[in-house]
């Protein structure tokens, strides 16, 4: 073989004596495979390093043919260009570290975004009840100079001004008992609201209004002979006195001269007593006869005759009835009792309530025996039933600065409070003279007075109360709760139904069934007794007419007696 041909052939021998340990080189450095993110960007740069790797073998297999670069040095840049890959490879984890982190850094943003509104939330409700806490002793404070101007009114008159503004006859003081030793006078339970002149009235009344007088008797004594002491304190012993068996009894001053009738509607019978006990008032008794404007029509296009019934045109006229009204004859059930109770938003005069409608708890007197009733209560004395009234005040959420109120509603039986139309639980926040009580959610809520104990509180699983127990039932309407049950409070608390701002719905106030008002969330309802009870004449007493209404009208406790015959001890 010739020197050019080994010239020729040395290339190719070297490079294949130079590239197989450059194979075992890399493969005895690579370590196991390393599992590498599928990044593009990743993938791509260790493809570039590995073959700038290879290139760098090769020159290094060509230089060292030269005699330029050692071996050696090949090994140790081999050695950097990998180990600089393989740390650039250990930091990819620390992108993946670095996404947690930023998904922890966003939870503790939103935990601390709901805590903030949590905070927010909590100051804006102790502001509201702050609110609510200035209102409410803004208007009790107003309620309470309200009373003391119309006492030092009172006080400061003259009795015989007094008496020709009121259009009462006034007897002496001796007569009246006004220091309380015999009773309650007429005076008394039929005080203004707020004292001061009363407008001439358009139409005239033949005489005066009749005062009377209410005194307590013991065990249905009707003689006058009672006890009006309520406590009494001797050598250190506190004793109640005994009350259980009194009575209230109304007696006249002078005999009364003008009767109210109000009568149930769309009743040919009721029309035709209500046409007979009228004539027989005037002709017999001589007294004036008040009557709505609906029965005055009926009366006149029945007979001429009854062109001395008087009646009224306006609101201020109906404002101005318990001035000239001494009596009122109802003819009806209870419902015309309620209606008559609504005509006089202050003091009410005695009621004579025929029965004539379905159950009648509050109507004792039979029509058939009209006049020998009508004669004993005119003639007197006889007993009453004191039945208390709620007053409530609907508080708008538009009030914030003052108390801004819509017309206070009088109701003899109860106000409910219920959820309407709507298909949500009602949600209402209950304040006992500013302390909360509790939290109403189900169907509604009823504040009942005792009389309306046997009406809507009953139906929802209220007690039956004498109408005389002085208090307020609570009773809610199908509660989402089976610990709920029925309260009895005292009469001297101020109950405040709140619909709170996180209400889903409206809630609905009525008043005895009728006047319904929307309550929006913010809305309130102040309720409390009224000062003019409505007092009721009874059949025999208050307490006797009390259990005939339950066992005629509601059967109560009514049962098959138990056979005498069977096991015996």
């Amino acid at each position: 073989m010739s020197h050019d041909e080994l010239a020729d052939k040395e290339p190719s021998s070297s490079e294949e004596f130079q590239l197989a340990p450059t194979d075992s080189k890399f493969r005895s450095l690579s370590p196991a495979p390393i599992p590498i993110p599928a990044s593009p960007g990743i993938r791509s740069l260790v493809d570039s390093v590995s073959d700038e790797t290879v290139n760098v073998d090769l020159m290094a297999s060509h230089q060292s043919e030269n005699g330029s670069i050692s071996t050696a040095s090949s090994t140790v840049s081999l050695l950097e260009s990998e180990k600089a890959a393989y740390e650039f490879l250990a930091q990819t984890p620390v992108r993946s570290t670095d996404a947690h982190l930023i998904e922890f850094s966003e939870a503790l943003r939103t935990v601390a975004k709901a805590l903030r509104q949590v905070a927010e939330g909590k100051a804006a409700a102790q502001a509201e009840a702050a609110e609510w806490k200035r209102k409410y002793e803004l208007e009790t404070a107003q309620k309470q100079q309200s009373k003391i101007r119309g006492y030092s009114s009172c006080i400061s008159n003259n009795l015989d001004k007094l008496a020709s503004q009121l259009t009462l006859e006034t007897p002496a003081p001796d007569q009246l008992g006004c220091c309380g030793k015999h009773g309650i006078c007429a005076h008394q339970v039929l005080q203004d609201e707020v004292p001061g002149p009363i407008p001439r009235s358009n139409h005239k009344v033949g005489g005066r209004k009749a005062p009377f007088k209410l005194s307590w008797g013991c065990n249905g004594d009707k003689n006058g002979q009672h006890k009006h002491d309520f406590v009494s304190f001797e050598k250190g012993d506190i004793t109640t006195a005994e009350r259980s068996n009194k009575q209230i009894l109304l007696k006249w001053e002078s005999p009364p001269q003008t009767v109210l009738f109000i009568t149930k509607p769309n009743s040919s019978s009721v029309r035709v007593l209500c046409a007979e006990m009228v004539r027989w008032l005037r002709e017999y008794k001589n007294v004036n006869i008040f009557v709505d404007p609906r029965v005055s029509k009926e009366l006149l296009t029945e007979d001429s005759y009854y062109n001395f019934v008087q009646t009224w045109d306006n609101d201020d006229d109906i404002k101005m009835l318990h001035t000239k009204v001494d009596l009122i004859v109802t003819l009806g059930g209870d419902g015309t009792v309620l209606w008559a109770a609504s005509l006089f938003k202050g003091p009410v005069p005695p009621v004579v309530a025929f029965a004539l409608g379905s159950l009648g708890f509050m109507t004792p007197f039979p029509s058939e025996h009209y006049r020998e009733l009508l004669d004993n209560v005119l003639n007197g004395p006889f007993s009453i039933t004191l039945r208390n009234r709620i007053q409530c005040h609907v508080i708008r959420d538009a009030a914030k600065d003052e108390i801004v109120t819509e017309e206070p509603f009088l109701v003899l039986n109860e106000v409910t409070i219920d959820r309407g139309i709507s298909s949500y639980l009602t949600n209402l926040e209950v304040y006992c003279d500013s302390s909360f009580v509790t939290c109403v959610q189900g169907d509604g809520l009823i504040i009942s007075t005792t009389s309306g104990s046997t009406a809507y509180s009953l139906a929802a699983g209220g007690s039956m109360v004498h109408p005389q127990v002085p208090g307020i039932l609570f009773t809610p309407i199908c509660p989402h709760s089976l610990s709920f049950r029925p309260l009895i409070l005292p009469e001297y608390v101020t109950l405040r139904v709140q619909v709170p701002y996180n209400s889903r719905g409206h809630a609905w106030a009525s008043f005895d069934g009728k006047d319904r008002k929307q309550l929006s969330p913010g809305d309130a309802l102040i309720c409390s007794i009224s000062p003019w009870p409505v007092p009721t004449a009874c059949l025999v007493d208050s307490t006797t007419d009390f259990f005939r209404s339950i066992h005629e009208g509601l059967h109560w406790n009514l049962r098959k007696s138990q056979s005498f015959d069977g096991p015996r001890d």
